[in-house]
């Protein structure tokens, strides 16, 4: 395969390995219930923006040399290990999210909402196929055992899915997103945690890697962008009380905060070293990298992020709301250093004994009588400010 410096080089051919996995690609559409007639004219294509790539490796141990653009480029098996791990994970994370979402079409607030979904889980698919192409084509036989598990993992909240379906790798893949207040949350959380992981792996040493992230980060800037303006809609209109919707701000923040991974962690020092993943910052920033705290760091600029994001989002709430605010980063945390530890959405310490944090709990994270509440009572209203669909 050629490559060539143009902004964006749109691949045509696929290898056998790549057309035998898009056969079974298929399959999974017509498993999950995705109906691929609400595609269009939407066409999976393998895209690189070679320019945005690099040529030369830009930090870590191999600093300076070339960025390999093949496998046998790849001077260690562990390396190898280690840039096909992330191309996984970025691919499941792809195809999870639409086994969680496509449900939700049928029951879109406006046709604003489910154009802009349905363009969403359309990218995500390409961003999935993307990531399959690297596998199978760069990766021999051990890539195309993992972009076949791509498919045969299910999200543990597909409506589709059987009993024994294996769940996705990554715990926010796996929740339910049971409405649209869930979609909206998690479109400007979960995917806003997206854009930072591919920022993070488009300056990689492994130039076809790194090449895929330009325009990846483009079509993921929709993603988020639909999730901010949808809860500021919601905000607008007013229906759903500030403290009723800051109960689902909660349970979000904290399932994207741990997507970052653990503290101190190990396998992202060694991403680093092999040049594999840099910071979120990494082509900006004027100081040298804090190894042993890679993941803490892009954790903080995601945390600031998301706060400046909010008080946006809260600017337009009626008179005598309370504003939305971002949880502390300490709160019901499911990974890292506070994990199983008792803090506040303030980030105070709780004081109190079990059945106490059960009822805090309940009165800071969405309950059964919260979902019923939602369904019966808010649901049922123009809860979301209208907008038009002006696209084709």
């Amino acid at each position: 395969m050629g490559y060539d410096d143009s902004e964006t080089e749109v691949v045509e051919t696929y290898t056998p390995n790549f057309e035998a996995w898009i056969s079974e690609f298929q399959e999974w559409q017509t498993r999950i219930g995705f109906d691929t007639t609400w595609l269009g004219d939407y066409t999976f294509d393998i895209k690189f923006d070679w320019d945005t790539a690099g040529e030369k490796i830009e930090f870590g141990d191999f600093e300076g040399m070339p960025k390999w653009e093949r496998r046998m480029q790849i001077p260690q098996q562990n390396i190898r290990d280690a840039i096909i791990s992330m191309v996984t994970v970025q691919g499941d994370t792809e195809f999870a999210s639409v086994e969680q979402q496509n449900h939700l079409l049928d029951s879109a607030p406006t046709e604003y909402d489910r154009k802009s979904a349905l363009r969403i889980m359309c990218e995500e698919q390409r961003h999935g196929w993307q990531m399959a192409y690297l596998l199978c084509t760069f990766f021999g036989e051990q890539g195309v055992r993992e972009a076949m598990k791509l498919l045969e993992r299910n999200s543990m909240a597909n409506q589709n899915r059987d009993e024994d379906d294996r769940g996705r790798l990554l715990g926010s893949f796996n929740e339910p997103i049971d409405h649209w207040l869930d979609f909206f949350c998690f479109t400007h959380f979960i995917d806003r945690d997206g854009k930072f992981q591919l920022k993070m792996l488009s300056t990689s040493s492994f130039r076809p890697l790194a090449a895929s992230m330009g325009p990846m980060l483009k079509e993921e800037s929709f993603h988020l962008g639909t999730g901010a303006n949808g809860l500021r809609r919601i905000v607008k209109q007013g229906v759903i009380p500030m403290a009723f919707l800051q109960k689902y701000i909660n349970k979000w923040v904290s399932t994207g905060l741990d997507l970052f991974g653990t503290d101190e962690s190990t396998s992202a020092q060694w991403a680093y070293v092999y040049g594999v993943k840099g910071r979120y910052d990494e082509r900006e920033s004027e100081v040298e990298a804090t190894r042993e705290h890679l993941n803490e760091e892009s954790r903080m600029h995601y945390f600031n992020e998301i706060k400046a994001e909010m008080v946006r989002i809260s600017k337009p709430r009626k008179d005598g709301e309370p504003e939305l605010f971002i949880p502390s980063d300490k709160f019901n945390r499911g990974l890292g250093n506070y994990h199983g530890q008792k803090w506040t959405v303030h980030g105070e310490p709780f004081e109190g004994n079990d059945a106490d944090w059960q009822v805090y709990l309940d009165s800071v994270l969405p309950t059964d009588e919260d979902e019923k509440i939602l369904r019966e009572e808010y649901l049922t209203q123009e809860w979301i400010q209208y907008r038009e669909w002006k696209g084709n």
